[in-house]
């Protein structure tokens, strides 16, 4: 982007879910060392954003933030989600002359801001941003399968599989169900009759 100095993409991941949070990432690549490869997350396999998470990190500024259930539900996700990515560029390290934000929907920020669609794959900075929100998310979302081991968080990722619909089914919601999804309401309504 001609006439910027300090450019940061911004994305997030984790709107779908019946669980779990909303992770947002803003990423400051190093234009002497943008790691080969970027690429939207959903279109990496696991191990690849493993690889290229590690060489963000060491390479990179950035910032993650997370939107809880206990937001999503207060809030609604969209507010969730512009929360967040707000979030995750307020915490760089330095501000951005320029933030790129995947989508139509841009965040408050205190710099100008561009949205575009698709821009994970089309933009390195936002590319590199989802790679490092879906690798924290997923992170995530293998502890609270430890912790919650009959959802199966770890392999669904909260998302509403049939697997994860039979055992919301069979258990009723934990505490990191988002309340105002309408699956997990319905089982909530059940379990208060």
């Amino acid at each position: 982007m001609q006439g910027y100095h300090l450019i940061a993409g911004a994305d997030e991941v984790g709107r779908g879910p019946l669980a779990g949070p909303v992770v947002a990432a803003a990423v400051i690549l190093d234009p002497a060392q943008v790691p080969q490869g970027l690429a939207d997350s959903k279109k990496l396999s696991a191990k690849r954003r493993e690889v290229l998470y590690a060489e963000i990190c060491a390479s990179a500024e950035l910032a993650i933030a997370i939107a809880p259930p206990e937001r999503i539900d207060r809030d609604n996700i969209r507010q969730a989600t512009l929360w967040a990515l707000a979030q995750a560029v307020r915490g760089l390290p330095r501000e951005p002359d320029l933030l790129l934000v995947d989508g139509n929907d841009p965040p408050q920020a205190t710099c100008p801001v561009e949205t575009i669609i698709g821009g994970d794959g089309l933009v390195a900075s936002i590319a590199a941003a989802s790679i490092v929100a879906k690798v924290a998310r997923d992170r995530l979302m293998t502890r609270l399968g430890t912790q919650y081991p009959a959802y199966g968080f770890e392999r669904h990722m909260g998302y509403g599989t049939a697997a994860h619909l039979e055992a919301l089914r069979s258990h009723g919601p934990c505490p990191h169900h988002r309340r105002s999804f309408a699956p997990v309401r319905a089982q909530q309504l059940l379990l208060d009759e």
